[in-house]
Parts: C-alpha cells; sequence; structure tokens
C-alpha cells in the first residue's frame, strides 16, 4: 500500500514521542510553547466549538459518527468499507489505550493519561478511513489519493488537536502522538480487512 512510508514514519514519531515523555506529569518545552497561551483561555463562541469538536471524540459522539458511516456503507452495500469503519477506529482506539498506560504521561493528576491524545486518534482515523474508500470509490490515482487522504487526516487531526489543547485535556505532544497513531494503525487495518475480505472470496470459488 502506498500509505507504508508515512504509516512507518508516524510509528516511529509514536514510540520517539513515548519515550521522551514517559512518566512525565509536566508539559514539555513545545508545549510550553503551545499550551501555556491557550490552555483553557478560550472563550466564546470559539469555547463552544472547541466543546463541540471534544464531544465527537467521546464515547457518545464517537459511537454515533461511527454508526452513521457504518449504515452508509450498509445502504450502498459496501459491507468491507462497514468492517473497514469499525476495524479502523476500533484499533486505533484501541492501540492509543494501550500505548497511554505503557507511557504513563499525566496531565491535571495522576489519574489522567495523556499520551497519546485518543480524541485525536479516533477522529483522525474515522477521517482516514473515510478518505481511504473516497478514493477507492472514485478511482482516484495514487497522487491525487494520497493527497486526499493527508488533507483528511491533517484537517480532523487539527480541529480535533486544537479542542483538546484549548480545552487543557491534553499536550500539544499529545496532539501528535494521536494523529500519528491514527496514521501508522489504519493502513495496517485495510490491509488486514482487505487479506480476509479476499482469502473469503477465493474460498467461495
Amino acid at each position: 500500500m502506498w500509505l507504508w512510508p508515512i504509516a512507518a514514519l508516524a510509528a516511529l514519531v509514536v514510540v520517539v514521542l513515548g519515550v521522551l515523555y514517559a512518566g512525565h506529569s509536566e508539559p514539555g518545552r513545545v508545549d510550553r510553547w503551545i499550551v501555556e497561551p491557550t490552555a483553557d483561555s478560550v472563550r466564546s463562541p470559539w469555547r463552544r466549538v472547541a466543546l463541540a469538536i471534544d464531544f465527537l471524540g467521546e464515547p457518545a459522539g464517537a459511537a454515533t459518527l461511527v454508526l452513521v458511516a457504518v449504515a452508509g456503507c450498509l445502504l450502498l452495500r459496501r459491507p468491507r468499507a462497514a468492517v473497514f469503519i469499525v476495524a479502523g477506529a476500533g484499533l486505533t482506539v484501541a492501540t492509543a489505550t494501550l500505548l497511554k498506560h505503557l507511557v504513563g504521561r499525566t496531565i491535571h493528576g495522576e489519574g489522567n493519561l495523556s499520551y497519546p491524545s485518543g480524541h485525536t486518534a479516533f477522529f483522525t482515523a474515522l477521517a482516514l478511513v473515510v478518505a481511504l474508500l473516497a478514493v477507492g470509490q472514485l478511482g482516484l490515482g495514487r497522487a491525487a489519493g494520497t493527497l486526499l487522504v493527508l488533507a483528511a487526516a491533517l484537517v480532523a487531526g487539527a480541529a480535533m488537536g486544537w479542542a483538546q489543547v484549548a480545552l487543557s485535556a491534553h499536550y500539544a505532544t499529545d496532539v501528535l502522538g494521536g494523529w500519528c497513531t491514527a496514521l501508522a494503525v489504519v493502513p495496517a487495518t485495510a490491509s488486514v480487512v482487505d487479506r480476509i475480505a479476499d482469502r473469503q472470496r477465493w474460498q467461495r470459488h
């Protein structure tokens, strides 16, 4: 898959940041430059925008987005796409959750594991999956497809990342880690889903 080099680089970033901030409970140099001027200081109407975006990464909001996307795939009779949506988003969130416990970075107290940002990981993963499905549906070439997928990931990651930093829920490097987690996990998930689907098709014939 043409996203493998990007996925490998993203995985490297996740690991490096995880090692750098393992067990930390304070912002790093980059975090101080970004977080301190904005942490929990966003005011209405932008605070409401941040809270609305943040809700899309909460369990209720995330589940709603996934259900709508899956329903759309099933209506279009694309069960493989529906499986990819669930698997891509689910495995990304599971990976981010596992990394939180492995890295042990916290914000606002011992119980608040922060690296990587699960909200950013989920929202980016969903955008990636939808973009990849759109690339296949539209039959775009490698260059155009790569641009569409990366643009979707960048917009989704930037929107959710801004909300998380503005609401002081995460450090900026947590957001970067969550974004890269999605970039690393989704291509691998796509490959696995395609292999399983192709194997089942071959067995039927």
